[in-house]
């Protein structure tokens, strides 16, 4: 059974992020808040976390996993970040946005995606993340909670409760925090293209 954590969406109280963050390092799948959808999460070099996750939402190979980081900084250590790339990333994040970008040799391969060796990047504006993030000192590897047949991601901690209860460790319950998917852009190509229209504003790529 998954242990139940209501945290303040915008005071997140410190004890209960580092309780959850203690979870995220000793190999517990974590269902969490961010700026656009709830989001299944786990420590980055977990490979035992990420196999639930495939679990639960019946992902094959082709899925690209996220990373989700503090800030930009993080964002290098990750992915191969060119200056016009950056120069976005810089305007658009935190927000609610997913970059495909190439892996560097610090991204897990089996995080990467199988051909073409992207990895998803994301910097939710959600304090609860942010907190998480801090604590943890290193992004979380994270995939959306979209549950098989559905098409939209659960919105609703306590339906949480009902569903993936015995399939994750830990749900936080950080508030409604809407159900539409994030703005997919593909960096990975000499123009950024919008693979995915969601929350995020795509009128500012025309612009790039």
């Amino acid at each position: 059974m998954a242990l139940f954590l209501q945290i303040h969406p915008d005071n997140p109280q410190p004890r209960l992020i580092q309780q959850a963050v203690e979870i995220i390092r000793q190999g517990g799948l974590v269902a969490y808040p961010t700026d656009s959808s709830y989001a299944l999460g786990c420590h980055i070099g977990d490979k035992g976390a990420m196999e639930r996750i495939r679990r639960i939402r019946r992902l094959d190979d082709k899925h690209n996993f996220t990373l989700v980081c503090r800030d930009l900084t993080e964002i290098a250590s990750y992915a191969k970040v060119n200056n016009r790339d950056y120069r976005l990333l810089k305007n658009l994040t935190p927000g609610p946005y997913t970059f495909i970008l190439k892996a560097t040799k610090q991204v897990p391969r089996r995080l990467q995606h199988a051909k073409r060796k992207t990895i998803g990047i994301r910097v939710p504006d959600n304090r609860i993340v942010d907190a998480l993030l801090t604590a943890l000192a290193e992004p979380i590897m994270s995939s959306t909670l979209v549950l098989p047949g559905d098409e939209m991601p659960l919105t609703d901690p306590y339906e949480m409760r009902q569903l993936i209860d015995h399939e994750v460790d830990l749900i936080i319950d950080g508030g409604y925090c809407g159900f539409e998917a994030t703005t997919v852009v593909l960096l990975t190509e000499d123009t950024p293209e919008v693979a995915r229209l969601g929350k995020g504003d795509a009128s500012s790529f025309s612009e790039v």
